[in-house]
């Protein structure tokens, strides 16, 4: 039977963002990944009794970043994130990028560099507990906006994220996952595992309830992001035989106006 060594709980913030604590009871160590805002946390740790050893950010943008200063402030704890985006995020205390570790308590992350909607965005994977913290570069059913990188390096980025082991749980920065059920599904009408994530998530959102974590494996048969590669989606976007960042940049470009 699985046991993650993680306690992972899930804090919605701002309008759509979400918060992520990672609590190791072994091991007596708590990580926030991409604090929005401090007061939410806090709240949290201080109703389960936690002290917070640690504060992960994937990338810049001050939707991931905002709650750092207090939360530094408060716990006197490192603030851990990407090396190519140190002159952004303030106070970052250790840099770390492809192939570094990141351990927490028990557990320890593989850092990948994932380009693409950030020059500097980094994923943490902690293999242990099967979960990894993408930020803004993989969605469930979708993916980031491209703001600073190019097709070439998100769609390597998305393909260092697919190769993880299929029980991998996506925790990703928002709660965008009927929109782009609703983008897949004008793309791809007649894929049965799509269908089925579709009517998975409006019956979560039907009851007020998230849709992250998602599973990878879903993700790799449900996820146009990820397929672009895939002769039946190519052929179904008219781009058979299509260099896939070509693809990618096609499928981007029509949910960047869907």
């Amino acid at each position: 039977m699985f046991e993650p060594i993680f306690e992972i709980e899930i804090i919605p913030a701002l309008s759509d963002n979400y918060i992520y604590i990672a609590h190791d009871a072994g091991g007596g160590a708590t990580a926030v990944v991409d604090p929005a805002e401090a007061g939410p946390v806090i709240a949290a740790l201080e109703r389960r009794g936690l002290e917070l050893t640690h504060i992960l950010n994937t990338h810049h943008h001050f939707d991931h970043i905002g709650g750092n200063a207090e939360l530094v402030e408060c716990y006197g704890v490192p603030v851990i994130g990407p090396r190519a985006d140190s002159a952004r995020i303030p106070g970052l205390d250790i840099e770390v990028g492809e192939g570094d570790s990141c351990t927490v308590g028990r557990e320890t992350a593989r850092v990948f560099d994932v380009p693409g909607h950030t020059s500097g965005h980094i994923a943490f994977w902690f293999e242990k507990s099967r979960a990894l913290f993408c930020g803004d570069t993989l969605f469930a059913l979708g993916c980031g906006r491209m703001f600073e990188g190019t097709p070439e390096l998100f769609w390597s980025s998305l393909g260092k994220l697919r190769t993880l082991p299929n029980e991998t749980r996506v925790y990703c920065g928002h709660e965008y996952t009927q929109s782009n059920a609703r983008f897949a599904l004008s793309l791809d009408p007649d894929n049965e595992a799509l269908k089925a994530a579709c009517q998975r998530v409006d019956d979560l959102r039907a009851r007020g309830e998230r849709t992250v974590p998602s599973e990878l494996g879903e993700e790799k048969l449900a996820n146009p992001f990820l397929r672009v590669d895939d002769p039946d989606l190519q052929r179904l976007v008219g781009m058979e035989g299509a260099a896939p960042e070509a693809v990618f940049a096609e499928i981007r470009r029509r949910k960047d106006s869907f």
